[in-house]
């Protein structure tokens, strides 16, 4: 096996586990609005148990979760200040921890339904333009349909004339059996591979799903991108803790139980896994926080 790049875990239970504000519909956001200082902290803590990659805090900070007069008003400065807290942990620590800027669902985690492309760019564009500054590489994470990928990928770059990294991260249907990899949209894992192929993108990931059904995933993509020749393009994973998710969840109707069973050796199991087939791009989403990083990077180390 090959090492790989550690990303970091999960933000949002991290934040109520040190006692920030955490609640629903604003989710991860009311910390930056009321308790950016524990933000940083959270950062550090996986910087400090072996991430290489820290993502912003700017998953919530749209519409859906801080309402439409919360967005307009404060949206740009609370992107803006998530991207300096995590531009300052990364710094600060004196390692080479790169930070990547967090460009969400502009409408709901896993809610393709409720995609409005004509305002892709009004959403999008506060967002990116507020987090350039600050961070190394973009990831779309959390992305259940194409079309809003390939939107904000344009708009990128269009804003980024450093042309930084662009990796997005899609979220598997996993609240029933799927003959093939589907994203949450319904469209496979086939399409959306040689969809962002075409759009030049350098890493593409699964996270936000159980661990169960990524590996499948990872090796249809390793297998479509050898056939479009793009073996440049990485390949990564950073599953959650939630039990399978219904069709019409969202991502703000109260704090989902976590499961028992995925302690960090259990992730960990499903990590070599991913490794063995050929992720370099590995970290945790929701509920899998610092004690799951650690063991990564020891075995990491070990690898």
């Amino acid at each position: 096996m090959t090492s790989f790049t550690i990303l970091d875990g999960g933000m949002g239970r991290e934040l109520e586990r040190r006692g920030a504000p955490f609640k629903q519909p604003e989710w991860s956001a009311l910390a930056m609005m009321e308790a950016p200082s524990i933000v940083k902290e959270v950062h550090q803590s996986y910087i400090a148990n072996g991430s290489r990659v820290i993502t912003t805090n700017s998953y919530a900070l749209v519409p859906f979760h801080i309402g439409e007069d919360v967005f307009k008003e404060q949206g740009r400065a609370l992107a803006t200040l998530s991207g300096k807290v995590a531009r300052e942990a990364a710094d600060e620590s004196q390692t080479d921890t790169k930070v990547a800027g967090s460009l969400a669902p502009l409408f709901g985690s896993y809610r393709a339904d409720l995609y409005q492309a004509n305002r892709v760019e009004e959403l999008a564009v506060p967002l990116i333009e507020s987090l350039n500054p600050y961070v190394d590489l973009w990831l779309s994470e959390t992305q259940s349909l194409i079309d809003e990928v390939t939107r904000v990928k344009a708009l990128v770059d269009k804003i980024d004339t450093d042309q930084k990294p662009f990796w997005v991260s899609f979220t598997l249907e996993d609240s029933e059996p799927t003959t093939e990899p589907l994203l949450r949209s319904g469209e496979t894992v086939v399409e959306a591979v040689k969809a962002m192929q075409a759009i030049g993108v350098n890493a593409i990931l699964f996270n936000c799903s159980q661990p169960e059904i990524i590996g499948e995933a990872i090796r249809v993509t390793q297998t479509v991108l050898s056939s479009l020749n793009a073996s440049s393009i990485q390949v990564g994973a950073y599953a959650n803790a939630f039990p399978p998710q219904p069709k019409n969840a969202t991502a703000n109707d109260g704090l989902d139980e976590l499961r028992a069973d995925l302690t960090p050796p259990a992730y960990l199991t499903w990590v070599k896994q991913w490794v063995a087939d050929g992720a370099t791009l590995i970290g945790g989403c929701c509920g899998i926080g610092p004690e799951h990083i650690a063991a990564m990077n020891e075995f990491n180390k070990t690898n």
